[in-house]
């Protein structure tokens, strides 16, 4: 027969060790509480600790970097650099209407072929230089040189055989001299942003003499007069 003063025994233990364990319970959270209400509140004379997000970033860190050197825009803004960007401005002011005239006047698919790279490539370029020229305090003009503009007014008076001739040496001539000055810019320049910019304008200048090349129609005189302007014979 079961002792039922034994089993009541255990019973009383059971539920004694119960209320032991649910007090500190509520005592552990209390004190968690407590803690947390004095960190929160104001006046606290609680150390704080350093504030961290979920990465592990001390908060801050990015409004901390933004305040130091502008790595991007770094080193001088020489006479050179400012020229640069200037022509490489008027540069697309004249060539991206050549571009467009080629599309309508050439007889030659080579040439209307050319025509599309350079509007690609100097609509790219425009807005790059437009920025780039914002950003480093340099002013831009708003119309391609009177010797740009007559060479536009040149074409749009040309057409079929004339107008792919023209055009082949024209823009294949100016691509040249200006090539040379980005080759001069990129290896002297101690500015960030013009040394990007000057990569990107070597890769598209690049790009357009290989496609007006292409076209079969530039002149060996042509050739030789921009040799002539790069490298002038020394006196």
């Amino acid at each position: 027969m079961p002792d039922h003063r034994g089993m009541t025994g255990r019973a009383k233990a059971r539920t004694a060790l119960v209320v032991v364990v649910t007090l500190a319970v509520v005592g552990v959270g209390s004190v968690l509480v407590f803690n947390a209400s004095a960190q929160s509140a104001p006046g606290s004379t609680q150390a704080q600790v350093p504030a961290h997000d979920m990465a592990g970033m001390q908060m801050g860190s990015a409004a901390q970097a933004g305040t130091g050197d502008n790595v991007l825009g770094a080193g001088p803004v020489t006479e050179l650099d400012k020229t640069f960007l200037v022509k490489v401005r008027q540069a697309g002011l004249w060539e991206i209407p050549a571009g467009d005239l080629a599309q309508t006047h050439a007889s030659s698919e080579q040439v209307k072929r050319a025509g599309l790279h350079l509007l690609d490539g100097h609509s790219h370029l425009d807005q790059l230089v437009r920025e780039d020229a914002k950003m480093l305090g340099v002013t831009l003009p708003d119309q391609a040189s009177a010797e740009q503009q007559g060479w536009v007014r040149q074409l749009t008076n040309a057409q079929g055989l004339e107008f792919d001739k023209l055009f082949a040496n024209l823009l294949r001539a100016s691509h040249g001299k200006i090539f040379a000055t980005i080759a001069e810019v990129r290896a002297g320049t101690q500015n960030d942003v013009i040394r990007r910019h000057a990569t990107q304008a070597n890769q598209t200048v690049l790009d357009h003499m290989t496609v007006l090349e292409d076209t079969g129609l530039v002149d060996a005189k042509t050739i030789a007069d921009v040799a002539a302007a790069v490298n002038p014979p020394a006196k």
